[in-house]
């Protein structure tokens, strides 16, 4: 097991059992992070590359496999393409660049190549220290390419695992939450699709693609949009740099915020709709093996929330909507399922049997566990290999940002608090924010644990308590995002992946100085 971009014992605690399970009963554990996290002491190889530095880590480690015939020549022979071109770009990605670049010595990434390639079958798991970059996409493609080489694919035990960021999120990207596709990841630029659902809908519809999450603040930002609805989002806290998206909301004309609390985002609302919790409302969701799993209602909405679906299609009727007079959520499924290939054989009935794995097309389909055991759903079915070059971060520390900044998480916190926060048990384990310093750094500056420290980049400041800790290497300094009385996210850094229009929250360049 590869775990690369990921502090799994944190961020997905469920699956870090299951990882550090697997490694006591002998799977050989790789982790790769620039911070030293718990997963390491469960490891058998240990790699702290600088932050920004996957491409070269993991491109390096590949040219090992290359150079010395330990790739699955089969599998790429029969399943993949582009593998000259990509075997070509290999080559400015030697050991001794690798080492300069990430910081991890050469012999640590010969040994992680190695045992990669030869121990099978073997598994990659990432997160958001692989997306949140400015070339957050190169990261993906090369960890695909690692994968590839090595024939870890399509069969038990391999695979690329994405670990999704939030709950549900799977299933929420899975109903068309993307501004590029609708269900099941149908284009929204493909004619045929779009006829399809304009039939459904009975509705002429738009066959460009829509705006990101960043694009939409910055719109709003620019007058270009007027009105915004937004639901169980609160990026005052979440979004880099979010005094943009603090300016950006002030200049609506209109804000909505749907919410089950009030969050730092909603109460800057001109109206606030009280929605429904998991327990309050029936439904599905979708974890990030693509299980789509039954929602049972445990108790009634808590004074005037309704469930988000109920709502949407009641403001839909009342702007004089056709097709919204929905009996419960599962009509709504039946709709999703009658127009989504992937979710076509799933039921309400068959999920109360248990989950479902889509791809599952008919009635009488078992689910799909295993993606790609075949083909890839790219024309010709191959896969296909992607040759990278090292591109930097949009920040490298100089002389006045000397520090790294990179985000983590909390156990005992869930992204921006709006529920944690107000679980007293949870709040006495972890009640505020703490500036992640090496005792290297510390002296530098004078700084212990306990001191105030005020953090700054070049779009303001925020100030911590700081602890000195080995956890981050010297240059590098870490906090979370989970607590209003320090919005991080003030001075992180907006700088956007080309194509996936990611922000780079994982890679800021700051100063420190204590407060006397």
């Amino acid at each position: 097991m590869l775990a690369i971009g990921t502090n799994t014992t944190k961020a997905h605690p469920v699956i870090a059992l299951q990882l550090k399970a697997a490694s006591r009963n002998g799977t050989r554990l790789i982790v790769a992070n620039p911070k030293e996290i718990v997963l390491s002491r469960h490891a058998e190889i240990v790699m702290q590359q600088k932050p920004g530095t996957d491409v070269v880590l993991l491109m390096a480690m590949m040219k090992v496999i290359v150079d010395e015939n330990l790739q699955d020549q089969q599998f790429i022979n029969e399943r993949t393409e582009n593998f000259d071109e990509f075997k070509k770009s290999l080559n400015t990605f030697g050991i001794e660049y690798a080492e300069k670049i990430t910081g991890v010595p050469g012999e640590t990434i010969i040994e992680a190549a190695r045992t990669f390639a030869t121990t099978k079958p073997a598994s990659i798991f990432y997160a958001m220290g692989i997306t949140q970059h400015s070339h957050g996409t190169d990261n993906v493609i090369a960890v695909s390419n690692l994968a590839l080489l090595t024939g870890n694919i399509g069969k038990p035990g391999t695979g690329v695992n994405p670990l999704r960021g939030q709950n549900n999120v799977q299933g929420a990207c899975d109903m068309g939450a993307l501004p590029n596709v609708y269900t099941g990841y149908q284009r929204v630029d493909n004619p045929d699709v779009k006829k399809k659902f304009e039939t459904a809908w009975g509705v002429e519809l738009n066959g460009k693609n829509g705006l990101t999450h960043t694009e939409i603040f910055d719109d709003a930002y620019n007058g270009k949009i007027k009105a915004i609805y937004m639901v169980g989002e609160n990026p005052i806290l979440s979004e880099a740099n979010a005094h943009h998206v603090r300016e950006a909301i002030e200049k609506l004309g209109f804000f909505v915020a749907q919410d089950i609390f009030m969050t730092e985002t909603s109460i800057l609302a001109d109206v606030i709709l009280p929605g429904a919790s998991f327990a309050e409302k029936d439904g599905t969701v979708t974890n990030t093996e693509r299980r789509v799993q039954r929602m049972h209602r445990a108790i009634k909405p808590v004074g005037d929330s309704k469930p988000d679906w109920w709502i949407a299609a009641e403001i839909a009727k009342r702007m004089g909507g056709k097709g919204f007079e929905y009996a419960g959520a599962e009509e709504i499924f039946s709709e999703i399922t009658s127009l989504t290939p992937s979710y076509q054989g799933i039921s309400y009935g068959r999920l109360e049997h248990g989950g479902l794995q889509w791809p599952c097309p008919t009635t009488e389909h078992p689910g799909t566990p295993i993606l790609h055991t075949e083909k890839f759903p790219r024309e010709g079915g191959k896969g296909k290999f992607m040759p990278l070059v090292y591109r930097e971060s949009a920040e490298l520390a100089d002389k006045d940002y000397p520090l790294i900044l990179t985000t983590d998480r909390s156990l005992y916190h869930y992204h921006t608090s709006t529920m944690t926060r107000k679980v007293e048990g949870l709040e006495l384990l972890d009640s505020e924010e703490l500036l992640i310093i090496n005792p290297e750094d510390a002296g530098k500056y004078g700084i212990s644990s306990g001191d105030m420290v005020v953090i700054t980049s070049r779009r303001g400041d925020v100030r911590s308590k700081a602890k000195v800790s080995g956890e981050c290497p010297p240059g590098v300094i870490s906090m979370t995002f989970h607590f209003a009385e320090t919005p991080t996210n003030d001075i992180t850094n907006p700088a956007l992946d080309p194509v996936a229009k990611i922000p780079e929250t994982k890679v800021s360049a700051v100063k420190i100085r204590k407060v006397v």
